[in-house]
């Protein structure tokens, strides 16, 4: 006989597992749609499912997944970071331009390598800092903050180079694309490595339980002892950090620093953290989804390359993709994104 006493512990324990279900059929819901690309590129052309075609896409794919990775971050708190195509422009171009002669478009203090890439980061993670600081301290808006921030970024970024394209000794700044192990680029395997560790702290720190609670509900992830504010910023500086390192890949993969670097770049990634299920409100979506996101977001690209579409009509392109995510995530997963 069944004991009805238990039965609303039962249930309670189930619903989790339902959730956890739910989420894994929203994330996983793109990989048809990943395949069905894959298909139609191998039919338009014989080169598109080769191994260096993929590992192209890979290689192209590695600077955006970094960004991604930081403004998923973000997102999940609850919050968003328009800035970071700047911050993975104005980073690498500071980290260059230290290292660099005057005659290259430097600043002349022709400082070592390892201190340009250190500056890389520490631009970075400055950038995160102060956004963390205005939103989560002063309390001002995210969405007029981080714009605000984009703006000033690119203008500096774009007067520090007197608006020219960094191609001089740019070696130790491109060796992060260039290198390759078991014929794929460091980049590819760094941005791997970076998702597993920050998938991984998601899903089994304490910290990654504190991101969702603070998305989920502020107030109450404060009333339950976490320290909302401290985590929230250091989610910004580790977002700054990670454009950063997303904008030396990108320099490798280019093999040349443009004064415009990651300008228009914040809608791809929007578009790959929502297509891969990360929610807008904030407490929602993985990694996984996220990461997928980018994989379609660049095969898709690659598509549309191989197939001689105009670039004018990538962005309505993109636009269309997201809407067709938020379709597939809303019957794939439950609940719409928004």
């Amino acid at each position: 006989m069944t004991n009805l006493q238990t039965d609303p512990q039962t249930a309670a324990l189930a619903a989790p597992a339902r959730r956890r279900k739910a989420v894994w059929l929203r994330e996983l819901a793109l990989l048809p749609v990943l395949v069905v690309v894959f298909v139609i590129g191998g039919l338009i052309s014989d080169t598109f499912l080769t191994f260096d075609s993929i590992v192209g896409i890979l290689s192209a794919s590695a600077a955006l997944s970094l960004v991604v990775l930081g403004e998923s971050l973000v997102l999940i708190t609850g919050k968003f970071d328009l800035s970071l195509e700047s911050t993975m422009g104005i980073a690498p171009a500071i980290g260059v331009m230290v290292v660099i002669p005057a005659a290259s478009a430097g600043f002349g203090t022709e400082l070592p390598a390892f201190a340009g890439l250190l500056a890389i980061l520490v631009v970075g993670a400055l950038i995160g800092a102060v956004n963390g600081f205005l939103i989560v301290k002063l309390k001002l808006n995210a969405f007029i903050v981080t714009l605000a921030m984009l703006t000033v970024l690119r203008g500096v970024q774009i007067g520090a180079t007197k608006g020219k394209t960094l191609f001089d000794q740019l070696d130790p700044f491109t060796a992060l694309a260039t290198t390759t192990f078991a014929g794929l680029p460091m980049s590819v395997w760094l941005a791997a490595v970076l998702f597993l560790v920050a998938g991984a702290v998601l899903r089994y720190h304490r910290v990654g339980r504190a991101l969702y609670a603070i998305g989920g509900n502020r107030e109450a992830a404060r009333a339950a002892g976490i320290r909302v504010d401290r985590i929230s910023w250091l989610v910004f500086v580790v977002a700054g950090v990670l454009a950063a390192i997303g904008g030396l890949a990108y320099t490798g993969y280019v093999g040349a620093l443009g004064a415009d670097q990651g300008n228009g770049m914040i809608l791809q990634v929007f578009a790959a953290a929502v297509i891969g299920g990360i929610s807008l409100d904030g407490g929602k979506g993985s990694l996984v989804g996220a990461l997928t996101g980018v994989l379609l977001l660049q095969s898709v690209t690659s598509l549309l390359q191989v197939a001689h579409v105009p670039p004018e009509w990538m962005k309505a392109i993109y636009g269309a993709i997201i809407l067709i995510a938020l379709i597939i995530a809303r019957y794939a997963g439950g609940k719409p994104q928004t």
